[in-house]
């Protein structure tokens, strides 16, 4: 275990990762949570630790926002689920490089990012996918390609004195996640239009809010002598749904429409890039639907036997009532049409 009064940063305090992560560690009384964000009043009403008002775009706040810091939690980010690569370098890219630059300078001991298990590549096989499976750029996908260009300078760094974290998480479930599989998927059933992809067999690595919470709380909380220099861990739930059982529950839960038909990834993907080309000439928010979207939906069957091994981290959260909740929040609200790009 780290040494008493561990003060931990966590940015993106008040988003939907962020927040669970900051509640867990305010549970134990040896952890100092502190809350980075740019605005204190979405922060939980019960948070009484410190915070630290500021935008990440900027230099001098990313510098002194680092100071007299043990483990800084990187839940907040500017994301994307389609194009806006230039964005994604400006709002993502760039201030995550330098915030692991000025951290080092500052001393932190322990870099925890947040990461994604699709920066490997999917199975077709059924065998599972390892915690440093090799990555994979896509080139239609520009968060995720800024995503693996961190995860290599981290490996890079951890050789020089500061402890590096990948948690490759699975697709977020949860109420209050806007970029997640339920937002994006159900407004999208009501129109009819949603195929089966490959006939819905790909297993999907969901994971709930507090189970992602958990897992950044034991990377916290382990002792530095279990840990090597740069550590990656597949953080996903304790089922491996197949994308059939996922929607077909979706659809029992919410009255929308079943898929009617099937296509095959490759289809998907042209149709996908065909909608965001149109995009700018069609109504909505969104395209319909995005590679990335196609990318999420394949085979995401990952081991987690080396979070449970070094961690001590093992998911409890039901994905089926974590969903349910989630399609009642969406629905009281009136079934929106997500945008796709979200902010910190």
């Amino acid at each position: 275990m780290l040494e008493q009064k561990t003060r931990v940063l966590v940015t993106g305090a008040t988003g939907f990762l962020g927040s669970h992560i900051l509640t867990a560690l305010s549970q134990h009384s040896h952890l100092s949570p502190i809350a980075a964000c740019r605005n204190g009043t979405r922060l939980a009403a019960n948070f009484t630790g410190e915070v630290r008002l500021g935008d990440f775009c900027d230099a001098d706040y990313r510098q002194s926002v680092v100071q007299n810091i043990d483990v800084i939690c990187h839940a907040g980010t500017w994301a994307s689920l389609w194009a806006h690569a230039a964005q994604e370098h400006e709002y993502f890219y760039q201030p995550c490089i330098d915030l692991i630059d000025q951290a080092k300078a500052a001393g932190v001991k322990r870099f925890i990012m947040a990461s994604s298990v699709v920066m490997a590549k999917p199975t077709n096989n059924n065998l599972a996918i390892d915690d440093f499976a090799r990555s994979h750029i896509s080139r239609f996908w520009p968060h995720l390609d800024k995503l693996i260009a961190i995860d290599h300078y981290m490996q890079q760094q951890a050789q020089q004195g500061m402890s590096m974290i990948s948690m490759r998480l699975g697709h977020f479930i949860g109420v209050g996640n806007r970029l997640g599989i339920v937002p994006v998927l159900l407004p999208r059933l009501n129109t009819h239009l949603v195929p089966w992809l490959a006939n819905g067999k790909s297993h999907l690595p969901l994971i709930g809010g507090e189970d992602m919470a958990r897992a950044f709380l034991a990377a916290t909380m382990v002792s530095q002598q279990q840990l090597e220099p740069y550590e990656s861990f597949n953080i996903c739930g304790k089922e491996f749904p197949s994308s059939r059982d996922v929607f077909n529950f979706i659809c029992e839960q919410s009255g929308a429409p079943k898929p009617h038909f099937s296509v095959p990834f490759a289809m998907g993907h042209w149709f996908a890039w065909l909608m965001e080309t149109l995009h700018p000439l069609l109504p909505g928010k969104s395209p319909f639907l995005t590679r990335s979207i196609v990318h999420l939906a394949k085979d995401w069957l990952c081991s987690t036997e080396y979070a449970k091994q070094k961690l001590g981290f093992e998911a409890q959260q039901d994905w089926r009532q974590v969903v349910n909740e989630a399609v009642k929040h969406i629905q009281q609200q009136g079934t929106p049409w997500p945008a796709m790009v979200q902010n910190y």
